[in-house]
């Protein structure tokens, strides 16, 4: 019988409300730490965890694990990752990887090193819409592929939008839009372009330098709007676009060939529709749900966090997976760089 294996997680935000419940519903993964500065007590307590760190170096002493979810701020990833890999633990890593290329860099050489399983938390990958649009891709029914079209429009930071002040509104730690969405959608463009965008250009914005919240007024840094080309060469460009200012919610993902286009859009992850258009006619196209729709009543990412640990579970077992790599992730740092994020 295969052995569950035993895994900490970092962080009391995404790591507690997204991994957490992901983990405990995986059938091949196991949670049995959790590791934050403040709150690790309380959650562990209330998620039915034995073991409760304050750090992540004090989990990997204290407790015996075969892997890490890495669901830290992103100025802690970099200490995080390279501390987990010294212990020589499988690592899975939130986005974004990390503050800049260079740290990026490094943890990409010491997860060589180490030689463990290691990816990245791109559970987006799994919308179904999203690996359908993969598949026509692969396939062939999109020849030859000439542009990839990823917008996401939300409200999230309208100035009438309050939120507390804290690392998200500091471009120092790690802060904005970019690392939070913008980092999702390079990544499913490098996905379905199947390689590295030769360059890369654009700029961040920052409409909404003041923000309001529960203890009032405070200035940011951070950007609320991306907009970003990517240049694959051999005739094929990206558009990809955040703007988290917008009076609606919408998702837009298209893959548009010289044959057909491939369209996919809706309010939110999982409201999508997907539409395949020729000259002939539209048709709309019929997605495999996830395996795991079940437990989508623990949160919208829960069912998609679990395909992406079947692939870690595959990778760490068998060495080979469809697991996003930490590879993959220093070219997606490198894109975020080139339009401006980064400490």
């Amino acid at each position: 019988m295969t052995r569950v294996l035993r895994v900490g997680i970092v962080g009391s935000g995404f790591g507690a409300v997204a991994h957490l419940p992901a983990v405990a519903a995986h059938p091949g993964l196991k949670p049995v730490a959790l590791a934050s500065p403040n709150r690790a007590a309380a959650v562990a307590r209330e998620g039915h965890i034995p073991n409760a760190f304050r750090s992540c170096a004090e989990m990997l002493a204290g407790c015996e694990l075969d892997a890490v979810i890495v669901a830290s701020p992103p100025f802690a990833h970099y200490d995080d990752v390279l501390a987990a890999l010294a212990a020589g633990k499988h690592v899975l890593c939130e986005k974004p990887f990390a503050l800049g290329v260079a740290q990026a860099e490094a943890m990409l050489a010491a997860a060589r090193a180490a030689g463990t399983a290691c990816g990245i938390a791109h559970e987006f990958r799994w919308v179904p819409q999203r690996a359908a649009i993969k598949e026509l891709i692969v396939n062939g029914h999109l020849d030859p592929l000439r542009e990839l079209e990823l917008t996401q429009l939300s409200g999230m930071r309208r100035v009438s939008h309050e939120r507390e002040d804290g690392w998200i509104f500091r471009k120092a730690t790690g802060g904005g839009v970019a690392g939070a969405l913008l980092s999702h959608l390079i990544d499913t463009a490098n996905w379905w372009a199947g390689r590295y965008p030769l360059r890369s250009t654009g700029y961040l914005r920052t409409a909404n330098p003041v923000r309001h919240g529960p203890g009032g007024s405070f200035t940011t840094d951070v950007d609320d709007g991306e907009f970003a080309l990517l240049d694959y060469g051999e005739g094929l460009i990206a558009r990809v676009t955040v703007d988290a200012t917008t009076a609606v919610d919408s998702l837009t993902l298209g893959a548009h060939a010289e044959n057909r286009t491939a369209i996919a859009s809706g309010t939110s992850l999982d409201a999508m529709r997907l539409f395949a258009v020729d000259k002939g006619e539209t048709s709309e196209l019929e997605c495999t749900s996830s395996p795991y729709a079940r437990f989508a009543s623990l949160g919208a990412n829960v069912p998609l966090l679990m395909q992406l640990y079947d692939e870690w579970v595959l990778q760490i077992r068998t060495g080979t997976s469809a697991l996003p790599t930490f590879t993959e992730g220093v070219q997606t740092q490198r894109t975020l760089a080139a339009v401006g994020y980064g400490a």
